[in-house]
């Protein structure tokens, strides 16, 4: 008895063995792409019970030292770094030194009063209303991706006459939210974030390879470079050590550390015991819609099980947490590619290991699956009258599909689901095409099809002139040449303006810009538009 029962335990020790590496493999073939000498790649970290299961790095951390990737990597990790803040504030807040639902202007009263508070949970949310730092510095004519002192960046968002929404109405991920954020853990506790973030989060948990990077001259042990694709298959450098601002991110990080923030979803050893409560709670909007939000998080679920998560995105780098509470299950995902997709790729290593606890995947649609016998009267381009932002669907095979996106599933006549759950519907009363994205969590969006109008020469003329911005200090200059609409600001490249509809112009990087007539019907000014940032007004000068 004692030797079969020493050959059963070996059999199963067996049986387990095979299957974990069975897993390894199929994680490997995901990324089977990037494991290369000669090739950016990424990060990986697999959680079960507060261990690795398996952790592996694929493809070159420096392609200039041929430095391979490991799971000790110290990543820039873009907008993760917004659940550190929050719960920094948090922290900070236990401690006395603040309230979630102060008013910013107690903190920081060089705000504007917009009539009614923006509290601190707000802007937490994303429920703010305040317009996005990144494209006011863009909008301005400033490089978002440099060095800009927090004062500059204080005094901008100070300048702005309006926000984007009422407070509490919408949520609309801003990075200005987080930023400010930052400021008011300074100005509270005396101490910058990072080294508040250092004491209060990172030390205890031993996390010794993570900060917050708020100075450009520091030395990063371990911090790796990051790339975008080249020509021929080469790669362009794709990062900076001229930018520092953080809260809304600036986040150094590395697989091994994050292991130990992901534990203490579980353990709750920082602070007084709220922390993970306060993080996990979801907005609620002024109507008592509750939204996808919570701290610096984003909660969902995937193939029937809940989930919590957020990525990062700058520069080159790209980055996932992906987590599944009730398994007790994470997947980290850093990247230093820019076209490399950790969200993506985390659900797939989360499909491998995940396997019997997921619903089937949904599967692609189908030409005879979708029930609508012409998708092409669905195709085209469509403007929002509330952010001015276009969309555009196409056809193909007698399927619809988002262009530059995923295909859709036909769930009814008019009505199409997106692989990540939004509800997509089209109606043509009153002789105009309209749809309607209904995500959850968030406001729908609606848009109404269009076709681009065709502006002379002399028409064009009308827009020509000098407009300038005091809630931007900023001015530009429109001209028509060779038949097209150009725009100048500072010393950037100039910009040709295509048009959309009636005094309405796509321009690219800017976004969306809206003219506005007098009573006379001259041009006397325009608004900008670019999703996160709505509305800014241009006075026409000449």
């Amino acid at each position: 008895m004692q030797f079969g029962a020493v050959l059963a335990f070996a059999f199963l020790v067996t049986v387990h063995a095979f299957a974990a590496e069975t897993e390894q493999q199929k994680v490997d073939s995901i990324f089977a792409a990037y494991d290369k000498a000669d090739s950016p790649g990424c990060a990986l970290g697999v959680i079960r019970d507060g261990e690795f299961i398996y952790r592996k790095g694929y493809g070159v951390a420096s392609l200039e030292l041929a430095v391979p990737l490991s799971s000790r990597s110290v990543f820039y990790m873009g907008s993760v770094s917004k659940q550190f803040t929050a719960a920094s504030v948090v922290l900070a807040a236990e401690q006395g030194y603040l309230s979630l639902d102060d008013n910013i202007r107690k903190y920081i009263p060089e705000l504007p009063d917009y009539g009614q508070p923006v509290t601190l949970r707000q802007m937490l949310h994303h429920t703010s209303g305040f317009r996005d730092i990144f494209g006011l510095l863009e909008i301005s004519g400033r490089n978002p991706l440099d060095v800009h002192p927090t004062a500059e960046l204080i005094d901008l968002v100070a300048r702005q006459k309006a926000l984007n929404y009422t407070p509490g109405a919408e949520f609309l991920y801003s990075n200005t939210n987080y930023f400010l954020l930052a400021e008011v853990v300074k100005r509270t506790t005396g101490k910058p974030l990072s080294i508040f973030a250092a004491e209060n989060i990172f030390q205890p948990l031993g996390m010794t390879h993570t900060r917050f990077y708020d100075n450009h001259t520091v030395v990063v042990p371990g911090r790796i470079p990051a790339y975008s694709p080249g020509k021929n298959g080469s790669f362009l450098v794709d990062w900076s050590t001229n930018f520092d601002k953080v809260g809304d991110g600036g986040l150094m990080s590395s697989v091994d550390d994050l292991l130990l923030w992901d534990r203490n979803f579980y353990e709750n050893r920082l602070g007084k015991g709220t922390l993970l409560k306060e993080m996990l709670t979801p907005g609620i909007l002024n109507d008592g819609k509750p939204i996808a939000y919570a701290l610096g998080l984003e909660l969902g679920a995937y193939r029937g099980l809940p989930i919590v998560e957020h990525g990062g995105a700058l520069f080159g780098y790209r980055t996932e947490i992906l987590r599944f509470p009730e398994q007790r299950f994470t997947v980290l995902c850093l990247c230093n590619l820019s076209v490399a997709d950790p969200s993506g790729l985390s659900r797939k290593v989360a499909d491998v290991y995940l396997e019997k606890s997921l619903q089937p995947a949904a599967v692609p649609p189908k030409p005879q699956d979708t029930g609508v016998s012409n998708p092409g009267l669905f195709a085209g381009e469509y403007l929002s009258s509330i952010d001015h932002s276009t969309l555009s669907f196409a056809a193909s095979g007698g399927v619809l599909m988002i262009v530059n996106g995923a295909s859709l599933r036909n769930i009814g006549p008019n009505r199409f689901e997106s692989p990540r759950g939004s509800m997509i519907t089209f109606d043509s009363s009153n002789s105009m095409m309209r749809v309607t994205i209904d995500t959850p969590g968030e406001a729908p969006f609606t848009a109404t099809k269009i076709e681009r109008v065709h502006v002379a020469d002399p028409d064009l003329a009308a827009y020509a002139g000098t407009y300038t911005s005091t809630e931007l200090d900023a001015t530009y200059k429109l001209s028509v040449e060779n038949g097209s609409l150009m725009l100048r600001s500072n010393w950037n490249p100039a910009l040709k303006l295509a048009p959309l509809v009636r005094d309405e112009f796509d321009s690219g990087d800017l976004g969306t810009l809206v003219f506005h007539r007098d009573s006379g019907n001259r041009i006397s000014g325009l608004s900008v538009f670019d999703g996160r940032t709505r509305n800014l007004t241009f006075e026409k000068i000449n």
